[in-house]
């Protein structure tokens, strides 16, 4: 290779002149930026947005009443009230903010930020003293659109009473049992894949995680014969993961058992 070939070739460079640095990456996220949609609801509630399904559920959440347009408040004594109405772009107060712990399938348990989990009786009476989940602790989500619905243990929905109580005594989701479930966790514009455990049917289940994990020495998939009974009753009870690993481990073929 001769000596001019080695030379770097390009544009004549002169003496104090300055490069011209490239901006292609920072135009392009300014473009892609420019094309997602503003949500102005979220603008309005100081950057908190509906949640439409479980799977998008954050850490921090707001239960607004569809009708009032007030948030749920936890107090000092364990009992709940109605806060007052927001001006517009404020955010919800930190006593109206609970931290929302994921059980099961769609269930929630909700913690208030004296440390105290909401908690209904079989009366329908709700407080919000427990210090640990158990049964009443846990909430279902019923998503209509944007809206949500609070189904608790008892069969009945979490209810605004006309005193502004909150009360569990009602087993349909009139509109005063109806709320905006509201967090500022970070959006995800892709869908989430379905857990394996979040399947009705158990033996897929089961398959989808000996596939996932079992060692193939002989190319044959080793199934637990054993009914599917425990299984279903550990969904219920949120330790399914634990069962599932229980039951390969006896096959002896899954490479993260015990």
């Amino acid at each position: 290779m001769s000596a001019y070939q080695q030379v770097k070739s390009g544009k004549l460079k002169l003496k104090g002149e300055k490069s011209l640095k490239k901006h292609k990456s920072r135009k392009r996220k300014r473009e892609n930026d420019m094309d997602k949609p503003e949500d102005m609801d979220a603008l309005r509630h100081g950057g908190w947005w509906k949640l439409t399904s479980y799977h998008s559920l954050g850490s921090s959440v707001a239960l607004q009443s569809c009708s009032s347009q007030t948030y749920i408040e936890a107090t000092d004594t364990g009992s709940y009230i109605m806060g007052e109405l927001r001006d517009s772009v404020n955010s919800p107060a930190p006593v109206e903010v609970f931290t929302a712990v994921k059980t099961s399938q769609n269930k929630i348990a909700l913690k208030s930020g004296y440390g105290r989990y909401l908690s209904v009786d079989i009366m329908g009476d709700i407080s919000g003293t427990a210090e640990a989940i158990g049964q009443q602790q846990q909430i279902e989500l019923v998503f209509e659109e944007d809206k949500v619905a609070l189904q608790t243990y008892n069969g009945c929905f979490i209810l605004i009473t006309d005193k502004g109580e909150l009360k569990a005594t009602q087993k349909t989701a009139t509109e005063n049992a109806q709320f905006y479930l509201r967090t500022d966790a970070a959006r995800f514009t892709e869908e989430k894949s379905v857990l394996p455990e979040d399947v009705q049917d158990m033996k897929s289940c089961e398959l989808s995680y000996v596939k996932k994990f079992q060692s193939f020495q002989d190319r044959k998939l080793r199934i637990n014969s054993e009914t599917v009974g425990d299984l279903k009753k550990a969904k219920k009870q949120g330790n399914i993961r634990e069962k599932l690993l229980d039951r390969r481990e006896k096959m002896k073929a899954d490479r993260y058992c015990k």
